[in-house]
């Protein structure tokens, strides 16, 4: 799964931030490709309004 960074982590509260830098994402526009499991697509529904998802 490609995971893009597109909105602020200015503001989220701390458990999204620690998500996101958990995924591999500091800053918008940052890329990052990780594997289709049920733990990613956890994370991925923690922070979903901060990101875009799409299929590697």
């Amino acid at each position: 799964m490609k995971i893009t960074l597109v909105k602020s982590l200015i503001g989220s509260k701390k458990d999204q931030i620690a998500t996101a830098q958990s995924l591999g994402l500091r800053k918008i526009g940052d890329t990052v490709t990780q594997p289709d499991n049920p733990q990613t697509k956890g994370k991925i529904a923690k922070i979903i309004h901060l990101i875009e998802v799409s299929e590697a």
